[in-house]
């Protein structure tokens, strides 16, 4: 009868620590639009809203797309142009954002280098097709250090780990230590 009472209490401590370390992971931090912007697609108007403004190269935002009236019976496609911006990779359709539901986007999308890139909207829904530019839109530099520096600041705690094991290796020379009986 022990044995029985140990597995249980085990299986449900288990059960408990799971639930446990899983709840943070489904809070979602929200969406924090900070600047918006407004393109006429055809019949649609399209509210775009940035995670962060102004842009810059290699930081990672959230986009929102919210045409008027929601998404709800509404289909369409984002092209993007721009620097950083390769040729296969330029159409995608528009699909819900993860953490903002009621809207389409991108989550965490970051651009690889500064310039101007232009977003253009297809949208199919019950008002017929629509199409709409924003363009002009300016990403700066990236924030912070230049990258080779930030590497080389970044690696410095992974060389002294090394030059301290190649030391201790050197000093206790294992396998050429006397064997003692």
């Amino acid at each position: 009868m022990t044995m029985l009472r140990r597995l249980v209490f085990t299986v449900l401590a288990t059960v408990t620590l799971s639930l446990v370390a899983i709840a943070p992971a489904s809070a979602y931090a929200p969406v924090d639009i900070v600047h918006t912007e407004r393109v006429q697609a055809g019949p649609y108007g399209i509210t775009i809203g940035f995670s962060t403004w102004p842009i810059r190269a290699m930081k990672s935002l959230d986009f929102t797309f919210m045409p008027d009236g929601g998404i709800a019976d509404n289909s369409g496609t984002l092209r993007l142009t721009g620097p950083a911006i390769k040729p296969g990779r330029r159409v995608r359709p528009l699909v819900r954002h993860p953490r903002k539901r009621d809207s389409w986007g991108l989550d965490v999308k970051a651009f690889d280098s500064p310039g101007i890139y232009t977003f253009t909207f297809a949208i199919d829904g019950p008002l017929g097709h629509g199409e709409g530019t924003l363009g002009s839109v300016e990403v700066l530099d990236q924030p912070g250090p230049p990258l080779p520096l930030s590497w080389t600041i970044g690696t410095l705690p992974l060389l002294g780990l090394v030059l301290f094991l190649a030391v201790a290796w050197r000093r206790t020379r294992p396998g050429r230590q006397p064997l003692i009986l």
